[in-house]
């Protein structure tokens, strides 16, 4: 979440005024995240979240962001609600942007990652993929595997940044990926984007996950393996063993990763790490001036790639 696209009080009075969720009290700009432009509102009746979508996000996609998070609702999964107008609609417009009302969620993130908070994430995620399986939309993954080359191709000629020392390690890694992904494993619809800033907490209790607008259909290990990186790593860019057996336990008191899952997982971590270091670096090379958010390091995801790299026999002996 973030602000990059300012509103000011008449203009939200008079959006709002198209929806039944009662009078604007107060309004502030959530500064956190990378990708779209996010409110929180209280009302008169409640609190909710405006999200503006921004470059990133196709409004082609919407409907598919929109389903996917009532679909789980119904199935009394923790996760915001979108909230329609009076017309009826989910999706509409404001400062000739796309953007939507969702319900507010309860709770926080988690500043320090336990081993409890690990495997309560690694259970939710397989009942998430459990609830999508009779989910009847599909979207392609804009960010696969096969994609990530010419993401690396906006910005790898790139001279004036200061990133240069290591396109040539991820040219090599890109490579390797593409020679090594693998072709077919268990696959339906994914988060993608488990970041600990999108998982709250209330009194350490799993209370919901927000941020599913890079939901798409893709493997159910890569999510997991994007899941690991980002819930595992101490900040020395070291795994912890603990969390990672417990995350993976709890993603297996759910659902049973298939024995190529877990051959493969060693390559889909790598894979993961690499997604998000090609997406912080092009944000952060292509940051907009005037942005209220900064942008997140690329080197974190650099080194946890070097660590998987090193280290394919102790993840397979850990899970």
């Amino acid at each position: 979440m973030a602000v990059f696209t300012p509103i000011d009080k008449p203009t939200l009075e008079s959006f709002l005024n198209n929806y039944d969720i009662g009078e604007i009290k107060s309004f502030e700009g959530i500064l956190e995240g990378i990708d779209n432009t996010n409110f929180k509102i209280l009302t008169s009746k409640n609190y909710y979240i405006l999200t503006i979508f921004e470059k990133r996000v196709q409004e082609k996609d919407l409907p598919f962001f929109i389903n996917l998070q009532n679909h789980l609702s119904k199935k009394k999964f923790l996760n915001p609600k979108p909230i329609k107008n009076k017309d009826g609609e989910y999706i509409n417009k404001i400062n000739n942007k796309p953007c939507v009302i969702m319900s507010f969620l309860k709770g926080n993130k988690t500043t320090k990652a336990s081993t409890n908070h690990c495997n309560q994430v690694g259970k939710q995620l397989a009942i998430m993929h459990q609830h999508t399986n009779d989910f009847e939309l599909s979207r392609k993954n804009s960010l696969q595997q096969k994609n990530w080359k010419n993401l690396f191709e906006k910005f790898k000629n790139d001279k004036k940044n200061s990133y240069q020392h290591i396109f040539e390690s991820i040219e090599s890694e890109l490579v390797f990926l593409d020679q090594n992904w693998p072709k077919k494993l268990p696959f339906g619809v994914i988060h993608a984007d488990v970041f600990q800033d999108n998982v709250f907490f209330i009194n350490d209790v799993f209370s919901g996950i927000i941020d599913f607008y890079f939901a798409c259909n893709d493997y159910f290990a890569y999510d997991l393996a994007i899941c690991i990186n980002a819930w595992c790593f101490e900040q020395n860019n070291v795994i912890n063993n603990n969390k990672l057996s417990l995350l993976v336990e709890g993603y297996q008191n759910k659902k049973k990763l298939s024995a190529e899952e877990i051959t493969t997982l060693p390559i889909l971590l790598r894979g993961a790490s690499i997604r998000i270091l090609l997406t912080r670096l092009h944000d952060k090379i292509y940051h907009p001036q005037g942005a209220f958010v900064k942008p997140k390091d690329p080197m974190e995801f650099f080194r946890i790639l070097e660590f998987h790299q090193k280290n394919k026999n102790l993840i397979l002996k850990t899970i």
